[in-house]
């Protein structure tokens, strides 16, 4: 499919966009739509069933935020907005409130980690945009505190992230309660063989939009890896961060490996917060607003951050363990270069994980520029074996089912 082209000519009228939300973006300095808006806003303001798939970091949310709050202001009728994570879902509702509070529209945020005492007076208030995460939003549909049957509009936001975490049982039973007559958008940055499925069971002819190729990294992201052993990678960390002085995002595969990265981080006076699912909400969201005001210069966080989260002016993402999941990969990488910007991307990769570069070679169809540190030994990637690729393969779908079982005790535990 030819790209579209984000250029100055481009502009958010003649959209079908209404004159009132024009005003907005006018106020809020939004001149020219980035090219997931520019394709999908004129066919979801006609209320077609719509499938987005652009990068991370393109405006995808406000996409789809302006085609509902154009609807809502129409017609009755309430909107549901699906994320899958917490910090999405706040970052999600920032966007919504910009425009729809010239409409008098109030927006609720149903997400696990708040009281659900707060949640119910909130939704007292009627809101008429609802944005959750599908575990809190079948618990309050357990306990009869909410009711779908005048949804008109439905969001799948991130939806294969959704699926990735384990909520397709969850989205299921919450689609069963709203009606069918309504309007279903998807957005994504990928679209695996689970979102079509989906797709195909609740949406009505949806019309597939895309930008670039599904698993396309987002474009002025200059990609780099070192291969390091494990036991050099905090000092390799140490040397880049005395090279790049801007902000920098750091991922590490687990909370433990997260928590330990930012207490050493800490101990030479860097200033470091951590985010993952062990901390409370609270401390989540004084991290991110802490790295978005500046005052920490470094974010280390699991891949719970890895999608949806808008901090502008990333200098540097650092894979300081490369993902379990090959597509995180550009999720990751999608924190930084945004809205056009010019960012870069480092992954450390060790040498016994040649094959995990190459999935991901595979998946963004580009080479990683594999690069050298002059304070470390040059190490190269370990031509495999057949011993060691069955022992690899072996220990990957040992890897697949933890996960598979660390998602569900994440369901549970994070709902």
């Amino acid at each position: 499919m030819k790209k579209t082209v984000h250029n100055s000519n481009v502009s958010f009228y003649g959209l079908g966009i209404a004159p009132k939300i024009l005003d907005i973006l006018d106020r809020m300095k939004f001149t020219t739509p980035t090219p997931i808006q520019h394709k999908a806003l004129p066919i979801a303001i006609e209320n077609k069933d719509i499938i987005g798939i652009a990068q991370t970091g393109t405006g995808k949310t406000l996409a789809f935020a302006i085609p509902v709050i154009q609807r809502l202001s129409q017609k009755n009728g309430r909107a549901l907005i699906l994320v899958p994570t917490r910090e999405l879902a706040i970052q999600v509702n920032e966007t919504f409130q910009k425009i729809a509070s010239g409409f008098g529209i109030k927006t609720a945020v149903i997400i696990g980690g708040v009281s659900m005492n707060l949640q119910i007076k909130a939704l007292r208030k009627n809101p008429r945009i609802l944005i959750a995460t599908p575990g809190r939003l079948v618990d309050h549909m357990q306990r009869r505190s909410i009711v779908l049957s005048d949804i008109n509009a439905l969001v799948l936001d991130e939806a294969d992230r959704m699926l990735d975490m384990g909520f397709l049982p969850q989205i299921e039973k919450i689609i069963k309660f709203i009606p069918k007559n309504r309007h279903t958008m998807l957005f994504s940055a990928t679209i695996p063989g689970a979102i079509v499925k989906m797709a195909t069971a609740h949406m009505k002819l949806p019309i597939h939009v895309e930008v670039a190729p599904s698993g396309t990294a987002a474009e002025h992201i200059i990609q780099e890896v070192f291969i390091v052993q494990k036991s050099s990678k905090r000092q390799l960390l140490e040397k880049l961060l005395q090279q790049y002085r801007g902000s920098v995002l750091i991922f590490s595969r687990t909370k433990i490996g997260a928590k330990k990265i930012t207490r050493h981080l800490q101990q030479i006076n860097h200033r470091a917060a951590e985010i993952h699912s062990n901390r409370s909400l609270a401390q989540r969201r004084e991290a991110l607003e802490g790295f978005k005001t500046g005052k920490y210069r470094i974010l280390v966080a699991t891949d719970i951050a890895a999608r949806g989260i808008d901090v502008r002016g990333i200098e540097l993402v650092i894979n300081y363990d490369l993902p379990d999941d090959t597509e995180n990969y550009v999720h990751r990488i999608g924190r930084t270069g945004r809205a056009g910007h010019e960012g870069r991307a480092i992954s450390f990769a060790t040498p016994e994980q040649g094959s995990d570069i190459r999935s991901i070679e595979r998946l963004i169809n580009a080479a990683l520029s594999i690069v050298e540190h002059p304070d470390f030994p040059k190490e190269e990637f370990i031509k495999s074996s057949g011993h060691l690729k069955g022992a690899r393969l072996y220990q990957g779908k040992r890897r697949k089912h933890s996960s598979l079982r660390n998602r569900r005790r994440k369901y549970y535990r994070n709902k």
